[in-house]
């Protein structure tokens, strides 16, 4: 499978389109050795795209790759250390509108969820420095933590569109992946559905 990054004229990633058309990303996210078994075909409307489609059955989910990122405010944020939870990670840049109309409902769900056992991070995929990113995180007052990846990260040659959303269960299993902006509503049923899953003892006693 081809590796590169596809872009535009200026060097940035593709916004999920929001002009009416379907595409298809490619088959398999890989993250190093690890390969999340999912096939992403993102139907694009107007605004929002349509994806409250099911989530993936429990024993057929993969293993969420291994995420331990610096954080732009200082310290680092390791997906390990939220097993137990359920965990939306949403990758995103300042540049991209798609990214900025849904950030306040993001903004929203960690709010009205952080206490709830759901955690949310946000990987900006912009190059040049962090000065746009730390605006972004003002304006729109993120609660929650943003991550920085290098060019060099295999997430920057992974993602293909953007927003890209990955929802990993409690089991640090890869449920649902987005892409283009969702809305709240979708997300939060789907979280609701993972946070009233029932897991198995040898999972919780793994947590």
């Amino acid at each position: 499978m081809e590796n590169s990054l596809p872009s535009d004229s200026a060097g940035k990633r593709r916004e999920a389109p929001t002009t009416p058309g379907t595409i298809k990303l490619r088959n398999l996210l890989k993250y190093g050795p690890l390969a999340l078994a999912v096939v992403f075909l993102a139907v694009a409307s107007k605004d929002w795209t349509n994806q409250t489609g099911a989530l993936a059955i429990a024993h057929s989910r993969k293993v969420m790759p291994p995420i331990n990122v610096s954080q732009i405010n200082g310290g680092r944020w390791n997906l390990a250390d939220h097993r137990g939870e359920v965990v939306l990670i949403n990758f995103w840049a300042t540049w991209c509108p798609p990214c900025r109309q849904e950030t306040p409902g993001l903004v929203q769900l960690s709010n009205n969820y952080r206490a709830k056992g759901v955690a949310i991070l946000g990987i900006s995929l912009d190059e040049g420095g962090t000065e746009a990113i730390q605006a972004f995180v003002h304006e729109f007052h993120l609660p929650y933590p943003v991550g920085l990846v290098g060019p060099e990260s295999p997430w920057a040659s992974a993602v293909e569109s953007l927003p890209t959303t990955i929802l990993v269960d409690r089991d640090g299993r890869v449920a649902k992946t987005y892409i283009g902006a969702v809305r709240e509503s979708v997300f939060q049923a789907d979280i609701d559905r993972l946070l009233a899953e029932v897991r198995s003892p040898r999972s919780q006693k793994s947590s």
